[in-house]
C-alpha cells in the first residue's frame, strides 16, 4: 500500500524544532492537519521518523495521536529514531498497554504497586 500524499509530506519535511521559523511550524502545522486519521500500519511506521528534538508547540502530541489512530498501533513497534524522545514514548505506550491486556492491570496503578491491587 502506499502511504498517501499528506503522510509522505509530512515525513519528508519532518517536524520543525520550537526554535525554527514561524513559516515552518505553520506549514508542519498544515499538514498535520491534513492527515485524516486513521493512518494505516504503514503511514504510522512512516510518522513516527517525523518526530523533532521537543514539543513543538503541542505539534508532537498532536503527531504521536494520529499516529495512535493506526489499527495495529497498540502492538507495534518502533524502530526507526528510536534515540528520538518521542519515538521511546510511543514504544512505552505500547508496552503499558501491552501490560494492561495481558495483565488486566497497569503496573504503574498505585493500588497495584502498594500490592493492593488496581480497583
Amino acid at each position: 500500500m502506499t502511504a498517501r500524499r499528506e503522510v509522505e509530506e509530512l515525513v519528508n519535511e519532518g517536524m520543525p524544532s520550537e526554535d525554527a521559523p514561524l513559516e515552518d511550524i505553520a506549514k508542519a502545522e498544515r499538514l498535520l492537519e491534513s492527515i485524516i486519521p486513521p493512518v494505516t500500519d504503514e503511514e504510522a511506521q512512516m510518522l513516527a521518523t517525523a518526530f523533532g528534538p521537543d514539543e513543538c508547540y503541542g505539534l508532537a502530541s498532536s503527531l504521536m495521536h494520529v499516529i495512535e489512530t493506526a489499527p495495529g498501533a497498540g502492538t507495534a513497534s518502533y524502530l526507526q529514531d528510536a534515540d528520538n524522545w518521542w519515538v521511546q514514548r510511543l514504544n512505552a505506550r505500547v508496552a503499558a498497554g501491552r501490560e494492561i491486556t495481558e495483565t488486566g492491570h497497569d503496573a504503574m496503578c498505585p493500588d497495584h504497586m502498594g500490592g493492593q491491587g488496581c480497583r
